[in-house]
């Protein structure tokens, strides 16, 4: 098997030459954040969008790394062969050689970047596109979930319970109100309108999320961004996922309870014809 390049802080070297400090502290606290960024066809798609996210994590920890991102991502996806690819970036505060609570505000961070091949969602179509079941599940995460770092037990746990349920996503609930999945948001169709929880600290401002909204303008499709509770979710006409690997997703059954008749509603099957025509338009101009 070809061995991966990846990067790490400021060289492409083989994944097997690649090593961090035990005392590193996205080892020993999760003090440290990240991205996942898919490429297609070489391309990064919505690659700005997540270097904006990048830069707004890594301000909130005072995480000061300055690099050239667009230009290593690209060249490290070359060098694994171009294509369709999803590359992972992880950003800690750095090493101090021993374990200490308090960091030093000048301290090198730790930069490292990784790829993993992917499917092209929007070349294979609506048909290849299975919906997911979900169960709803207690939010146990921290305070401050709009900062991508890598602090992600909580995450585990509740993809975990999910998994020991049969079904494939984790929907998480938090004083009465829907926030986001393990590993995606959250969005509802009600009579023709889209509906997803509210910005803020409770929840991560996903690319793909944001996407949805701006295609929604763009095509006289109105959404709403509100609080959204257990019983108006089980209620609505479609209940979809989204994330930057995986796109929209209809979730089909919620907590063994079919969403509307359990199958993939139309408004979905409209979004994605509308992902599909931004990608194919992405990749061709």
């Amino acid at each position: 098997m070809k061995m991966k390049t990846v990067f790490l802080n400021g060289e492409f070297i083989a994944e097997d030459q690649a090593k961090i400090s035990v005392f590193d502290r996205g080892f020993l606290f999760g003090d440290s954040v990240y991205e996942v960024i898919p490429f297609y066809r070489g391309q990064g798609f919505r690659l700005d969008e997540h270097l904006q996210r990048l830069e707004y994590s890594l301000r909130a920890l005072q995480i000061n790394a300055e690099y050239d991102w667009k230009t290593i991502l690209t060249h490290l996806v070359e060098l694994n062969g171009g294509g369709n690819l999803s590359v992972y970036l992880q950003i800690s505060r750095g090493s101090s050689g021993h374990r200490s609570h308090i960091y030093d505000a000048e301290m090198t961070p730790t930069v490292f970047a990784c790829c993993s091949p992917i499917k092209d969602i929007y070349d294979a179509g609506p048909d290849s596109v299975a919906g997911v079941r979900a169960i709803v599940t207690a939010d146990l995460r921290w305070g401050r979930c709009d900062i991508k770092s890598t602090g992600l037990l909580p995450n585990i746990l509740v993809m975990q319970q999910a998994r020991q349920a049969g079904v494939q996503e984790a929907l998480m609930i938090r004083d009465g109100l829907l926030t986001e999945g393990a590993s995606c948001n959250l969005m509802l169709v009600d009579k023709g309108v889209i509906y997803t929880p509210k910005r803020g600290s409770e929840i991560l401002g996903g690319t793909t999320r944001e996407l949805i909204l701006e295609l929604a303008a763009e095509n006289g499709i109105p959404t709403q961004e509100v609080d959204i509770d257990y019983e108006r979710l089980m209620s609505a006409d479609e209940v979809w996922i989204s994330s930057s690997t995986r796109a929209v997703v209809p979730v089909l059954e919620i907590d063994g309870q079919p969403v509307a008749d359990g199958n993939k509603g139309p408004l979905w099957a409209r979004m994605f014809e509308l992902f599909t025509r931004y990608q194919n338009n992405l990749m061709n101009g």
